[in-house]
């Protein structure tokens, strides 16, 4: 059994290890960024190390950095979590090449699988089929246009060492395809490190199906029932369920198969979850995914099954204690997604910021996953899932009441979030009837009336300052940094550039009821001008592109006329209410 881990991660996911570990009687340790510092994961870690930085590529992302800490304190184990490098070969070698145990699958499988185009062509080879796609990937918008025109509209750029929605976009038409190939691949590299794309056929109504599975070193393999995810916003998703309702079961069945032929295939060990696009009773090939879900404690309710327990013994080198004949499906179990996000109208905003409350409901059948705790902040630079509410029933409609129940028993004060979304979505005759797809959220669910409770905020992650002080420990003497609040007395040291002063400009949403002021309405980064002064606008064109918590958003015009004046550059970061352009 590992001995000492270190969780290559933050979030929720990274307090969901450290807590198996607890269990499980393994030390961990922890890293972090400047910004998490005094995270969640941070404090309840045995151990933690400093990374340096602020975003995720000067941190969670830098492999050097990472494998120094593996090097000074002596673990036999690394979990990836989910994101950043759980679907990094690359990584996954440099772990292994230490003689580091790592808590996910062998480097070629990653390679196999990670790699969506050989995924597909993997996939065929045993006999599993997808949606019509190319096994080649994109570098020229014209690839894109031939394909729409032989296959039809809408087509779906994907990146292709990536997943969970993110660097996905969908292209209605011809005209649309230069600029998705741009913003796919940005936010590609942002997420993932890597911006290749591919591309396939967009189903018009599916369902978002996907099988658990768990395979170790000794030859077995077994499939951990199905989840549905098709309640989705931007591709990346909201709600999942175990199992999928509503299916023929010889349908699950042969699911269920096909993703262990495809685990098989790529002689696959640990965790891992293969993903298929369901309509009119047939199923299709989508991806696997190389490491744990986010949705994974779905299928924990409903089999009574640590899967991150498992993970760690097959990392050990444990077998399965288990056979697929031995696995059975109890009751029903929703997962909820809470996100810093405003869904009023349907935009759901980032909503970066510091939780000033959190109440967390509790009662038969309800567990919380979550990464923060009251007074923690929601940095504009990291996903903005503040965490996960799974309830579990007898059956579904009892799951569906339960979670209603817990919902209206949560608050979180001080961001934005996605609750109120999330009871409209519970609580619609749609999801009842099993009559939602992945496209049902944005295209049918009226959210017009939805608002958060809160405002979203603004990131207060520069309101403590570095403080470097000498100290005596037993005789020794010692350099200590310490990190305090800015209104505490004594020398400071500041630990970067000076604040920004704030730019002209109040309003919370791009533009003020028809006013030439194009502002943003959360702070961010701006990736892209998409205008030049002297342009002439259209009310609804997009001015700038803003990524916030690695989603970008069209921060568009609200009123027809000449840009007169465009006052940020590619690159720029902006707070909540910055004018970005003048139009008159």
């Amino acid at each position: 059994m590992l001995s000492k881990v270190l969780v290559a991660n933050r979030g929720e996911i990274a307090v969901r290890i450290i807590r198996a570990c607890r269990e499980m009687g393994i030390t961990t340790v922890a890293v972090y960024s400047e910004l998490d510092r005094n995270a969640l994961h941070v404090r309840m870690a045995d151990e933690a190390y400093a990374l340096g930085g602020r975003t995720a590529a000067e941190s969670y992302l830098n492999t050097d950095a990472i494998l120094d800490v593996i090097e000074r304190c002596g673990i036999d184990g690394v979990h990836p979590g989910y994101g950043f490098f759980s679907e990094n070969a690359d990584f996954a070698r440099a772990i292994t090449g230490r003689g580091v145990a790592f808590i996910g699958p062998n480097p070629e499988a990653i390679e196999i699988m990670g790699d969506k185009i050989s995924a597909r062509r993997a996939a065929e080879r045993v006999g599993v089929h997808g949606v019509p796609g190319t096994t080649e990937l994109i570098t020229d918008p014209e690839q894109v246009r031939a394909f729409g025109a032989e296959n039809g509209y809408p087509v779906a750029i994907k990146a292709a060492y990536g997943g969970g929605g993110r660097g996905m976009k969908v292209v209605a038409g011809e005209h649309e395809v230069a600029e998705a190939m741009d913003s796919a691949q940005r936010e590609a590299l942002s997420y993932f490190g890597r911006d290749e794309i591919y591309m396939e056929r967009y189903l018009e109504q599916p369902r978002h199906v996907e099988v658990q599975v768990l395979a170790d070193s000794h030859g077995n393999c077994v499939y951990l029932g199905t989840r549905d995810c098709s309640a989705q916003r931007r591709h990346q998703k909201l709600i999942e369920e175990a199992p999928a309702a509503g299916i023929d079961p010889d349908v699950l069945a042969a699911m269920g198969e096909a993703a262990v032929k495809v685990a098989r295939g790529c002689n696959y060990v640990n965790a891992g979850t293969v993903e298929f696009l369901y309509e009119n009773g047939q199923f299709y090939y989508l991806e696997m995914n190389t490491r744990l879900q986010v949705e994974h404690p779905a299928t924990e309710l409903v089999t009574g099954m640590d899967l991150v327990e498992q993970q760690i013994r097959v990392a050990s080198g444990e077998p399965l204690a288990f056979t697929q004949d031995d696995i059975a499906i109890s009751g029903h179990a929703i997962e909820v997604r809470i996100n810093a996000e405003d869904p009023a109208g349907g935009a759901f905003l980032p909503s970066p910021g510091r939780i000033t409350d959190l109440r967390l409901p509790s009662g038969y059948g309800t567990r919380w996953d979550g990464g923060y705790e009251a007074g923690d902040e929601i940095s504009q630079f990291y996903d903005n899932l503040v965490g996960k509410l799974i309830c579990w029933g007898r059956d579904r409609p009892t799951a569906i009441a339960r979670t209603l129940r817990a919902l209206d028993e949560l608050e979180v004060s001080g961001v934005a979030t996605t609750i109120e979304a999330d009871k409209a979505i519970l609580s619609h005759p749609d999801f009842a009837a099993l009559a939602h797809s992945t496209k049902w959220v944005e295209e049918t669910l009226d959210l017009t009336g939805v608002k958060s409770p809160v405002s979203p905020g603004t990131a207060g992650e520069e309101d403590r300052v570095r403080r470097d002080l000498d100290v005596e420990v037993n005789g020794r003497r010692f350099s200590v940094r310490m990190w305090l609040p800015d209104d505490h007395r004594g020398a400071v040291v500041a630990p970067g550039p000076a604040k920004r002063p704030p730019r002209a400009g109040t309003a919370r949403s791009g533009g003020s009821g028809g006013s030439g002021d194009v502002t943003v309405p959360m702070q961010g980064t701006i990736v892209k001008v998409m205008v030049a002064a002297g342009d002439t606008v259209e009310a609804g064109d997009p001015i700038v592109v803003l990524e916030a918590m690695k989603m970008e958003n069209n921060v568009c015009a609200e009123k027809s006329g000449t840009v007169l004046e465009i006052r940020v550059a590619e690159g720029d970061a902006v707070g909540g209410g910055d004018v970005v352009a003048v139009i008159e």
